[in-house]
């Protein structure tokens, strides 16, 4: 289908162009790209190509179709939809910062936008799980940068949002501190955020 030919041009052209990350998890000393940073240069070359992507959303799940405005072919992308319960919101803000999320997620699958590798920074590996922690292969600067993540994990998991915490758990990837992250954070708090990387993996 013409469909998949056009979505690869598009995603040449991206690739192409530089992009800048407006977004900046401050514990954690890294950037990454929000919405607005590609977006709009995604909407110029669909128009161009001859596609148009639509997400919608239901209760459990959100959809990125993306149709071919030539012969009405189509791909359909899907992401399994999370929680947010952030301090001060009310529920339909609560709703929108979720779907902003999911709608980042599904582009970013959708056009092969590159970032650091967030299922590695949150997930772990396979390395024995009592293997001793030696906390000064980490540093004493970055050791106080883990901890501040861990608090901020802590508090964006006390206002009951796992997307908020899973994303301040993403800048962590280094092995040695994401193993002294993990050591800072309940099993509840660990499952939640593993949960939302394998919600983003099975979008991919």
């Amino acid at each position: 289908m013409k469909v998949y030919r056009k979505l690869m041009e598009a995603r040449i052209v991206l690739q192409g162009i530089k992009l800048n990350k407006s977004g900046h998890n401050k514990f954690a000393g890294y950037q990454y790209f929000e919405l607005g940073d590609f977006l709009p240069t995604i909407q110029s070359i669909f128009e161009k190509v001859g596609l148009c992507g639509v997400v919608s959303f239901t209760a459990d799940m959100a959809t990125l179709t993306i149709t071919d405005m030539d012969d009405l072919s189509q791909i359909v992308l899907t992401s399994p939809m999370g929680s947010a319960a952030l301090k001060g919101c009310h529920e339909v803000q609560n709703i929108g910062a979720v779907e902003t999320y999911q709608r980042r997620y599904l582009w970013v699958s959708a056009m092969e936008i590159v970032e650091h590798d967030v299922l590695d920074a949150t997930t772990g590996n396979d390395r024995p799980k009592h293997k001793p922690l030696d906390v000064s292969l980490v540093g004493k600067e970055r050791e106080s940068i883990v901890y501040d993540v861990a608090t901020a994990i802590k508090d964006r998991m006390s206002a009951n949002d796992e997307i908020g915490a899973y994303e301040e758990a993403s800048g962590i990837t280094d092995s040695e501190e994401k193993q002294l992250l993990w050591s800072l954070l309940d099993s509840k708090t660990r499952s939640a955020i593993k949960k939302q990387a394998d919600a983003l993996k099975e979008s991919k």
